[in-house]
């Protein structure tokens, strides 16, 4: 990575690290597109944002567990087939074009509707319910692909749905989200460490700015944000990774 995108990179990681992590996002899909605007090389972007994503999201995970709302019981079926689907994902090589797009979309229509959830009336919300095992094994699967085939840890597409399909509130969506992050994160990595990628010492300054971000975005949304306060903030992170996507 060239050196002279740090003074650019930095300050811009830190931003996407309060952002995403506020909401229980490691923030891979704001950090890939900084990445872009700034010209770092594609080869370059996958792996650094997903190294970043597991310090941030360890740093989201430890906050919002410390405040109480994490729960390994709606983790687990998510995540177990999660983390093999995004090893295979992450050894795939596709054409970018159709699937961001793609992606876009969906994560607009998410958006669109975080706002219309958080503004419904109070008398309009119904109790969480954790969906069935296989449920979760399913979606979990679909989505660890997309996030080793895209770089993200799939927190992105994650919290939408546990909140669309009512399986989560939303401080435990944002508890969910970090450790579904870290794992896919983990081994999609490992599937990209494995075809030769090793971390730059550029990393290590990207890394320091975005956890710093991470930790205040974290403290702010587990003990800050109100319940429409965070739905808010997710529909405005949706939007922005929506636009780099269709746009980009």
């Amino acid at each position: 990575m060239d050196p002279s995108h740090l003074p650019i990179l930095v300050p811009l990681f830190l931003i996407v690290g309060v952002l995403y992590a506020s909401v229980g996002h490691a923030g891979a899909s704001g950090y890939l597109a900084v990445m872009a605007l700034v010209g770092v090389e594609a080869t370059l972007m996958r792996p650094t944002a997903l190294a970043i994503n597991i310090l941030v999201a360890s740093i989201a995970l430890a906050q919002f567990a410390r405040a109480g709302f994490f729960s390994w019981r709606l983790l687990w079926p998510f995540a177990a087939l999660s983390i093999p689907a995004a090893y295979f994902g992450a050894m795939i090589k596709v054409g970018p074009g159709t699937l961001r797009v793609s992606i876009g979309i969906v994560l607009l229509a998410s958006a669109l509707r975080m706002v219309w959830v958080a503004w419904r009336p109070a008398s309009e919300v119904i109790t969480p319910q954790a969906p069935a095992i296989g449920v979760g094994l399913a979606c979990g699967a679909m989505i660890g692909f997309v996030a080793g085939l895209t770089g993200t840890g799939g927190g992105i597409f994650l919290s939408p749905l546990l909140l669309i399909f009512n399986w989560a509130d939303t401080k435990r969506t944002a508890a969910i989200a970090p450790a579904f992050i870290l794992v896919n994160s983990i081994a999609a990595l490992t599937a990209l460490s494995q075809e030769g990628w090793q971390p730059t010492p550029a990393i290590g300054v990207l890394a320091l700015a975005a956890c710093v971000g991470g930790f205040i975005g974290a403290h702010f949304g587990s003990r800050r944000l109100g319940h429409r306060g965070l739905r808010v903030v997710l529909a405005l992170v949706l939007a922005l990774a929506s636009a780099k996507l269709i746009l980009s």
